[in-house]
């Protein structure tokens, strides 16, 4: 029994090199599949450019709304591609090969949220810029801490993405999640109208979704020169949100039998 405990804690504990491994193969694969790799890094920059000429007699619209999708439309992006991405290596039985090995789960879902968060990276670092310095979107404060809540939420998204692909069966599922998990927080956080004119009861639901402080984290970049106390509160959020998500998504990792 002793000896079943030291392995388990032995396998929950991240061991980096296998981490490492583990995020390369996925990156190496990925590489092998352009479609994909266009679709993280490139539709954000489009609906973004889409918007900015959409609204090109109301620039000041732009401006009102565009800090806030510069966090939305990664987030979407990368869970839609992470859900789907990671669904297939379930259903393929490359994750249940690979929990074969002494591989601990801490380390299978650190690799798999270090190389897509990589990506997330370059595509929130190509959003943003392409908003300030091509689209002229108008900030406060400094782009960088645009960059830094872009970045936060698209890694909220991998997380969502690893988390729902383990309740998902096929791809075409994978997709049905996006309405479930995705749209009520759209909806609720604010994009539309303040949140305190919400009814008192979607208002309670909207303080309890993470999308709701991503895009308050964007909108004090929008209006403040400095650092606020509630930006840091909204970076902190969203980032204990990513970091809660990917621990429940290693809860998922399971050997099935099928």
């Amino acid at each position: 029994a002793h000896g079943s405990r030291s392995w388990r804690n032995y396998r929950s504990a991240i061991n980096y090199p296998r981490t490492t491994a583990t995020a390369t193969r996925v990156l190496r694969q990925l590489a092998h599949d352009p479609r994909t790799i266009a679709l993280m890094l490139l539709i954000p920059c489009v609906m973004l450019f889409l918007l900015r000429y959409v609204f090109d007699g109301s620039p000041r619209t732009f401006n009102s709304i565009g800090a806030s999708l510069l966090g939305i439309f990664p987030l979407i992006t990368m869970f839609l591609v992470t859900s789907i991405a990671t669904l297939r290596e379930r259903t393929s039985g490359t994750l249940e090969r690979l929990l074969t090995l002494p591989l601990g789960k801490a380390d299978l879902i650190a690799g798999y949220a270090l190389a897509f968060g990589t990506l997330a990276i370059i595509q929130s670092a190509l959003a943003t810029g392409l908003a300030v310095w091509f689209l002229d979107l108008d900030v406060t404060g400094s782009p960088w801490l645009l960059l830094v809540v872009a970045v936060l939420d698209a890694l909220l998204g991998t997380a969502l993405g690893l988390f729902i692909s383990a309740f998902a069966t096929s791809e075409f599922q994978a997709v049905q999640f996006m309405p479930a998990v995705i749209f009520p927080q759209l909806l609720l956080c604010g994009l539309f109208t303040p949140r305190p004119d919400m009814h008192p009861v979607l208002e309670a639901i909207s303080n309890a979704l993470p999308m709701s402080y991503a895009v308050d984290g964007m909108n004090e970049v929008l209006k403040h020169t400095d650092l606020t106390a509630n930006f840091m509160r909204d970076v902190l959020i969203v980032a204990a949100c990513a970091l809660l998500v990917l621990a429940l998504g290693a809860a998922t990792l399971r050997r099935r039998t099928t």
